[in-house]
């Protein structure tokens, strides 16, 4: 969930009296919007580490279920821990938020995540990095076509023509449609990573409709630990195993499922205390974030700083900047 509409934010409407006013200095937002964009940005590399350290081949699907799925679950549990600290009450949906759950669990994690983990098992974490950003373009055209949340604006349009050139070069390998429908394009890499991306968008429209009648907090939470405790039934039933290597496996996948809890939880109290526009527009951060780290972790420098990727990912983060730009006011006549 990127994401007040993209990444199921913990957004608030109101502001409390107690308004923590450094939230809302510049220097704060920015500082919050590099850690949670870096946590992002490391859910590639740490997916495949996560793979070696647990043993896990390329076509093993039911144990990437299982990996994921007990990665999700603990972080439905941290976010509930803390959601239910800080309103010192247990965070419960309603009865009739269920569905909503439910709704949320299947298009936030369990779709998305089977084919994000199943993307990356068979590309580079530098292309699904930038691969992954085409859902705050997916998320554009679902708001405004099917959901109708908000108005098509030229800036929309243009950022998102430049976000899907930038990812048409990077599945192509620059050398157009064409080769990407010969070779360069793998179904079962980049086109799972678009499938995931599209389903991200989507559950990000359906957090924003829901949370209109739930608390997002208890919605992502629950949601999490549902889907999270559904792919690790369907891994385990299919014959996943996990065999852990190494005794970095648990801090690992502890990290992994604070990724998830810590950025949603700080990106929520971003968009809480400052305008959406001036919080998304930092979104451009995620995908440079996700490429630097492969490159480091990874050892993917070479892909990393071809001048292809370089292309690609700076076409992504311009239409992330230009789709979020917010248009000057006219001046005012006198």
């Amino acid at each position: 969930m990127r994401r007040s509409e993209e990444r199921g934010s913990f957004v608030t409407d109101t502001k409390t009296k107690n308004t923590p006013v450094i939230w809302e200095k510049l220097p704060a937002v920015i500082l919050t919007a590099f850690f949670c964009c870096t946590l992002w940005g490391s859910a590639s590399p740490s997916i495949k580490i996560g793979y070696q350290l647990f043993g896990i081949g390329a076509d093993d699907t039911p144990s990437r279920i299982l990996f994921a799925g007990i990665r999700f679950a603990i972080a439905g549990l941290m976010v509930l821990a803390a959601g239910s600290a800080a309103a010192g009450r247990p965070l419960v949906p309603k009865r009739t938020s269920w569905r909503y759950v439910a709704a949320l669990a299947l298009c936030q994690t369990i779709i998305q995540y089977i084919f994000f983990y199943m993307g990356l098992a068979h590309t580079s974490g530098v292309r699904g990095s930038i691969v992954n950003a085409a859902g705050t373009f997916f998320s554009i055209f679902l708001s405004v076509f099917a959901f109708r949340f908000e108005k098509l604006t030229r800036n929309k349009v243009i950022g998102s023509i430049l976000g899907f050139v930038g990812v048409a070069i990077i599945v192509s390998g620059g050398q157009g449609l064409a080769a990407a429908a010969e070779g360069s394009f793998s179904l079962q890499g980049e086109g799972a990573l678009l499938l995931a991306a599209f389903s991200s968008a989507l559950a990000g429209c359906l957090i924003k409709r829901f949370s209109q009648r739930e608390d997002p907090v208890t919605l992502s939470g629950w949601q999490f630990l549902l889907g999270g405790l559904v792919m690790t039934a369907l891994g385990y039933a299919a014959g996943g195993r996990l065999h852990p290597g190494s005794s970095l496996c648990i801090p690992l996948i502890l990290y992994m499922g604070f990724i998830s809890a810590g950025a949603y939880t700080f990106w929520g109290i971003l968009l809480k205390y400052n305008p959406v526009s001036r919080v998304s527009v930092l979104g451009f951060i995620n995908p440079v974030m996700g490429v630097l780290l492969s490159a480091l972790f990874l050892h993917e420098g070479t892909e990393a700083f071809h001048g292809i990727t370089i292309l690609a990912l700076l076409l992504v983060c311009l239409g992330i900047y230009v789709v979020n730009r917010q248009p000057k006011p006219a001046a005012e006549k006198v």
